[in-house]
């Protein structure tokens, strides 16, 4: 009795913690290396052309240490869940928006008839989702703006007998291949290769055949994974999650007939995304007015389905409500990036690594400066803004290494790209979790193999490209 009591204890230690605890924790570490990391900062120039502030090279000097005091961990986490205002209030606005449309039976009608279509070839619904979102990531450079698709997502491949993770991994994997691969991305390939001065979307030929592993082998992965959950849905990792869903197993025999409100609502979505796609490309639409734009889809979409303003207003709140904890963890995340800038180490640590890779054989350098990246995603999750602190640097150190710029440009992509699906503090993971409602320790035990296989076709494409000097 006793042994089993103390293998139930021992089992309660070792449990995942929450969310929010790893949140916290790392929070904490962030502050410990304000106290362990010299305090250090680079010149920062504005650019002209582009109107962004670069990082000027040789310009890091030290400067007085800030660490972060016990009191200033809690107003960090207010001060993230400030900063990330946008996102969070841009993510319970999604939550409501699309609480309402799915209300209305329209996403139910157009699931059951897409399940349909896919019944006996249902797995091949992964492949095409992945390709069709990759083309929004590696043109638009498509993110965080990807969690506004995922219900949709989910809710086909709940009507085939998959689970809400499938159906979340199918869009945000398939817009993370794109951004990575980044064939026509302005926001990193195209800031990147024009800080190294050269020629803009150039090297094409090969980021478009990193293009296809990635979704070879992230839709091999995904396939793999749904294929064991339809055939026992207990194999899942977020079984649990399924039997709380409200969905109902679909009866293909006997599908809700289409009204004229789904078809209203189904011509506000299609006007909407295209008002997304218009207003991202060309208008420089962020957040203020994704947000405006999604609010105004919801009201619409419940006056087509024939309902009131207090009955929209009350489905409002039903879906902001719902996803509140996703939306909160946002905020946390940033917290981590608040301290480290709130002790002065962020350029410190740019400059500690870029200093190592000089250091490291020649044969592995080029692979140094592809981990060099990777750990830099951690503390600078905007793919821009890596661009321009680190590629100031990295251009004139793989000059003196004898790398070319465009594989220094391919390094920094795929380290860009690869851990901003499992990092606590990337938006677009944590806004694609909050509206799917799946908690983070279970997407990290479904997605920590297929990223170390990324990260491995990562170095062997840097290798590659350096070995026939890539350019």
């Amino acid at each position: 009795m006793n042994s089993t009591a103390a293998q139930n204890g021992k089992r309660k230690w070792l449990k995942m913690p929450h969310t929010f605890v790893i949140l916290i924790i790392l929070t904490l570490i962030a502050g410990i290396l304000t106290y362990a990391v010299p305090a250090g900062e680079f010149k920062r120039v504005e650019d002209e052309a582009s109107g962004r502030t670069l990082l000027v090279p040789g310009s890091y000097s030290a400067v007085d240490p800030n660490p972060v005091t016990l009191w200033d961990i809690p107003k960090s986490v207010v001060g993230g869940l400030v900063d990330s205002a946008d996102i969070v209030f841009f993510i319970l606005i999604i939550g409501g928006a699309f609480h309402i449309i799915n209300s209305t039976g329209t996403i139910e009608a157009i699931t059951g008839r897409v399940a349909r279509a896919f019944a006996d070839k249902g797995l091949w619904v992964i492949p095409v989702f992945i390709t069709l979102f990759s083309v929004g990531g590696f043109t638009m450079g498509m993110s965080t703006e990807v969690m506004v698709f995922v219900p949709i997502g989910i809710a086909i491949a709940r009507a085939l007998k998959f689970d809400a993770l499938t159906g979340t991994a199918m869009i945000s994997l398939g817009a993370s291949c794109g951004f990575t691969a980044g064939l026509l991305n302005p926001f990193n390939v195209g800031l990147a290769q024009a800080i190294a001065q050269i020629p803009v979307f150039s090297g094409l030929w090969l980021r478009a055949i990193i293009l296809v592993v990635l979704i070879v082998v992230t839709s091999l992965y995904l396939m793999r994974y749904a294929a064991k959950v339809k055939k026992n849905p207990e194999q899942g990792l977020i079984y649990d999650l399924e039997k709380g869903a409200e969905e109902k197993e679909v009866d293909f025999s006997n599908l809700p007939p289409m009204q004229l409100k789904h078809y209203l609502t189904i011509l506000t979505i299609a006007a909407g995304f295209a008002l997304l796609i218009w207003g991202v490309s060309t208008q420089d639409w962020w957040m203020e007015e994704l947000a405006a734009l999604f609010l105004s889809m919801g009201v619409v979409a419940g006056f087509c389905a024939g309902y009131g303003p207090s009955r929209i207003a009350s489905e409002f709140v039903k879906g902001a409500s719902a996803i509140t904890y996703g939306a909160l963890i946002i905020g946390l995340a940033r917290s981590i990036v608040v301290v480290l800038d709130h002790g002065n180490v962020i350029d410190s640590i740019v400059y500690g690594l870029s200093m190592l890779v000089g250091e490291l054989p020649a044969s592995v350098q080029v692979l140094g400066m592809y981990v060099f990246q990777n750990i830099m995603n951690v503390f600078i999750t905007s793919g821009s803004g890596m661009a321009a602190t680190t590629m100031p640097i990295m251009v004139p150190l793989s000059d003196l290494l004898g790398i070319t710029r465009q594989t220094t440009v391919l390094a920094f992509q795929l380290g860009d790209g690869f851990s901003n699906m499992i990092l606590p503090t990337s938006s677009a993971l944590m806004g694609s979790l909050a509206v799917s409602g799946i908690p983070y320790q279970k997407w990290v035990r479904f997605f920590w193999p297929l990223l170390a296989l990324w990260f491995v076709l990562g170095a062997v494409f840097v290798v590659i490209a350096q070995a026939i000097g890539y350019h």
